[in-house]
């Protein structure tokens, strides 16, 4: 390549990068407006604040230490090494003399990791909704983003042991969802379900959320962001060979989606007679997770059968965690947690190169390591400063009681 090829290559690769990571930072509204839409109507508030300020949060802490955590390397394959904020970018020289080995900007592989490092803070924000206090959240949000997050990050991103071991997570079905949902699923089991959410004698009463068209819109909001998500993940657009790979990516992506809500609406109409538009929000989020840690996969009839089954899979999860009394308010465990780790095994299903050992050592890991860790910080908090609103700020609802005002006060009050 000549020298003005290269620089061109370099910045195609790095303005889609860029954009890539807009449409992810584009999910944080599509998780705001599904979870606000999910909840009732006087915590719709709380979990808009939760919402805007877990997205700030978590830029500032991976900026400040979690980047450097995921992709500095360290003394070995497990322990991560430290550093602060970022280096210098690529110069002129440096990118020419590579002949497009450096292909786009350290600066637009922070933007596009930082967007992912939110999205999983994000995951837990639903599942937590309705009786956490939001200091408690966010404080939360400090260590998780900043430490937890990064550190299995490390591991497989950052080209520690588990990429040693030969672990595949294209996109992290795994390393970001089923990460989230394992550090959701501990805060859930010291927070508690929500009051009146399971009956003395064990039976599962519902409580319907305050807005499901904004909570569908919020699907789409995420359906859209995904293409970044594992589009994006392809790392680069500039030749063919790339080209062809995204629209692969965007295609299959968008399939896996469409069978996952299908199939989890069949489920819903089978199971409980109705179709459930819960159920059918949660199979197409559930169909993007499952694709996310192979959407590269050849075959979009592949794809469509891998987001099919994690349809089926998040109704089925769903409704075995509420027997088992963990009140998820919006699926956020079983969409992210169950199909992540469906995910990572459906690579199995196509690539020669993955085995079985190596994708399970990976679940076992990430999972552990961010339940256990998780189970600990949430402790302590516990411990601390407490977790949940006391029962009677609960009943008056968190928006009155955490944020002092309404989403709604037309409908509450009279003029």
């Amino acid at each position: 390549m000549n020298e003005a090829s290269i620089e061109i290559a370099y910045a195609l690769d790095t303005f889609y990068f860029l954009m890539s990571g807009a449409l992810v930072m584009w999910m944080a509204a599509g998780f705001t407006m599904l979870e606000s839409g999910l909840v009732r109507s006087r915590n719709t508030v709380e979990i808009l604040t939760k919402n805007v300020a877990l997205y700030s949060v978590a830029c500032l802490m991976y900026l400040f230490v979690g980047y450097q955590i995921m992709y500095a390397g360290g003394p070995n394959g497990f322990i991560p090494g430290l550093g602060f904020g970022l280096g210098a970018d690529n110069t002129v020289a440096e990118v020419v003399a590579s002949d497009g080995d450096i292909y786009y900007s350290n600066t637009s592989d922070f933007f596009f990791q930082v967007v992912f490092a939110a999205a999983t803070m994000s995951i837990i924000s639903g599942a937590v909704a309705e009786r956490m206090k939001l200091w408690s959240f966010l404080l939360f949000a400090v260590v998780m983003t900043s430490v937890i997050y990064p550190v299995q990050g490390y591991w497989s991103w950052g080209e520690g042991w588990l990429d040693a071991l030969g672990y595949a997570d294209y996109a992290g079905s795994a390393i970001v969802h089923m990460a989230g949902g394992a550090a959701a699923l501990a805060g859930v089991i010291l927070l508690g379900p929500r009051k009146g959410k399971y009956g003395p004698g064990g039976e599962v009463r519902a409580i319907p959320g305050a807005n499901l068209p904004l909570a569908t819109v919020g699907m789409f909001a995420l359906w859209l962001g995904w293409f970044g998500f594992n589009g994006g993940s392809e790392l680069k657009l500039s030749d063919i060979e790339s080209a062809n790979a995204v629209a692969l990516v965007f295609t299959n992506t968008n399939m896996a989606a469409a069978a996952g809500l299908v199939a989890a609406m069949l489920v819903s109409r089978v199971m409980f007679g109705k179709s459930d538009l819960t159920m059918l929000i949660n199979g197409a989020l559930a169909g993007l997770v499952s694709i996310t840690a192979g959407p590269d996969v050849p075959s979009n009839m592949l794809a469509v059968l891998i987001g099919a089954i994690g349809g089926v899979l998040v109704v089925f999860s769903i409704v075995f965690l509420d027997r088992m009394k963990i009140d998820d308010p919006v699926g956020a465990i079983s969409v992210h947690g169950t199909c992540g780790i469906w995910g990572v095994l459906a690579v199995l299903l196509w690539m020669e190169d993955a085995t079985f050992l190596a994708q399970i050592t990976g679940i076992v890991a990430i999972f552990a390591w961010m339940f256990l860790v998780s189970l600990i910080v949430w402790g302590t908090i516990k411990a601390v400063m407490g977790l949940r609103v006391s029962d009677g700020e609960e009943d008056q609802g968190m928006d009155i009681t955490e944020c002092g005002m309404e989403a709604y006060p037309e409908f509450t009050k009279q003029s």
